[in-house]
């Protein structure tokens, strides 16, 4: 049986903010500049390296310090948008992340470059969160969010291959001090634009002293989770450091999450994540991002060292996937959101992604890109951006305004996180692979053609058996979809704010 609830007698149609389509070019900018940003310093780091006399053993941090400092905080980042208001936190962060960028951009040296990066994530973990939980707010009416909302999916869906175009045109044609540069302007634009035009609900904030126990527990716990597979990627699962910050991570959460049932105004309030289709939403995110990330990567590798494409023709090969994420985020998913329950997009979307990387594990060293990678590329685009939109909406639906903030952060933690353990667990996976296939086939190799030969076919092995597993991490994702999530087609209802006011939001129906 279904539960409606029902529209209030008399309550006021309303259609949100005038602004609030001018408001979300801005606000989709800001989300452009801070997913660019993640791919687009990998196409720069070799460059880079050389220029300010990075060892091998440091290159690392160039990404790591972003991750740590991004993953870490973002719960914070969520709670201090909740606290100051989302369009002061949107704004304080693109300034401070153009900052930190040109920072980047003019680096002497490797710590200076490690400094500026830390600083961007600093940043990026207020801007984040406070841009969708702006869109929350700001997109009241069910069809209207639902095409928000599709903007904004398939920008987070699609930005990362759009990185690795810029990247590779910024650093060929110019230099890789503008993959840095690039996003100054972005964040100028996006900031006075969101000072100008945004103009956000009131009575949604939440002014209750700031937890600093979850602050610190939930950012030492998630900086130890994503350092350890950071670790786990270079020096191996069994290392002592790695196994160590694996355990004081899962000491640090488990405190976190006792200290968050126990204190009065916590950071992350439990009811928002104990929600079964919020909790639902942000398993199934993480476990697609796993294999999303990694499939990056390999492709990347593929694309250059076997295929020989250059950084540019890469960054093209990577435009069916784009358009397949626009096609399925605002072309489906948007116009079918309203219609039918999120979870017979979402679950569908992560099969059809699956199907697209089941293509893409049968590459060989003489496959062809129109044959085997250009049809994979379509479908996983295809699959993830249906699946994205839904469950970027959902992630904030029914939630009160004074929780949209920390909300938000959540679908961003569930992402980087996802990212983090899927680069270092996909790796390891392809890397073992690649060693084991190269020990078998090595000894009939007589010259030195054809060892190089071997050495090649075993790092497609390596990346085929990586790309299985995550075919198995999208299966996984759509049957946490079907178990958990259980939202029917949104309806607008007016709730209850912070501030005692009603505010018309669309609310999931949800099936019993």
């Amino acid at each position: 049986m279904s539960e409606t609830a029902a529209k209030a007698p008399g309550a006021p149609a309303s259609s949100g903010d005038a602004n609030r389509w001018k408001a979300l070019v801005f606000i989709a900018l800001a989300q452009l500049m801070v997913v660019l940003d993640a791919t687009i310093v990998n196409i720069a780091l070799p460059s880079a390296q050389a220029d300010l006399g990075i060892s091998d053993g440091n290159r690392q941090w160039v990404v790591t310090a972003y991750a740590l400092a991004f993953g870490g905080l973002l719960l914070f980042g969520g709670r201090i948008a909740d606290l100051w208001g989302r369009k002061r936190a949107f704004v304080i962060g693109l300034t401070g992340f153009a900052a930190a960028s040109a920072l980047g951009g003019a680096a002497t040296s490797g710590a200076m470059m490690f400094g500026a990066r830390a600083l961007q994530g600093v940043f990026g973990a207020m801007l984040a969160p406070a841009a969708l939980s702006l869109l929350a707010v700001m997109f009241t009416d069910a069809k209207e969010r639902a095409k928000a909302f599709g903007i904004y999916g398939a920008i987070a869906g699609g930005g990362g291959a759009v990185g690795f175009i810029l990247g590779g045109v910024l650093t060929e044609y110019l230099d890789w001090r503008w993959t840095f540069f690039v996003n100054i302007p972005f964040a100028i634009v996006a900031a006075l634009g969101a000072y100008f035009v945004i103009r956000e609900p009131e009575g949604g904030r939440n002014r209750n002293p700031l937890d600093i126990p979850g602050v610190l527990l939930s950012t030492l716990g998630l900086v130890s989770l994503v350092y350890g597979f950071t670790r786990a990627e270079t020096d191996g699962w069994g290392d002592t450091t790695t196994v160590g910050l694996f355990v004081a991570s899962a000491v640090l959460l488990i405190a976190f999450v006792v200290t968050e049932s126990r204190v009065k105004s916590p950071l992350l309030p439990l009811r928002v994540v104990l929600d079964r289709n919020r909790g639902g939403i942000y398993l199934s995110l993480g476990v697609a991002i796993i294999a999303m990330f990694g499939t990056f990567l390999f492709l990347t590798y593929y694309l250059q060292v076997i295929k020989g494409f250059s950084p540019i023709k890469t960054g093209f090969a990577f435009l069916p996937m784009i358009a397949g994420m626009m096609i399925g985020s605002t072309q489906i998913g948007a116009r079918l959101m309203t219609r039918v329950p999120a979870r017979t997009l979402m679950g569908p979307g992560f099969l059809v992604a699956a199907a697209g990387m089941l293509v893409m594990s049968q590459i060989e060293i003489g496959s062809s890109y129109a044959s085997t990678i250009l049809p994979a590329m379509v479908l996983l685009g295809l699959g993830m951006g249906t699946a994205f939109m839904p469950a970027m909406s959902l992630a904030t639906f029914g939630v009160e305004p004074r929780d949209a903030g920390v909300a938000s952060a959540m679908v961003n933690t569930s992402q980087q996180v996802g990212g983090a353990i899927g680069t270092a667990l996909l790796n390891t996976i392809a890397a073992s692979a690649t060693t084991s296939y190269i020990k078998d086939h090595i000894a009939t190799a007589t010259s030195k053609s054809q060892q190089q030969l071997v050495q090649m076919e075993g790092a497609v092995h390596g990346y085929a058996n990586a790309i299985w597993v995550a075919v198995g991490m999208l299966v996984l994702a759509a049957v946490i979809v079907v178990a958990l999530v259980n939202a029917g087609k949104p309806s607008a209802t007016p709730v209850v704010s912070g501030d005692g006011a009603e505010d018309e939001v669309a609310v999931p129906v949800v099936a019993h």
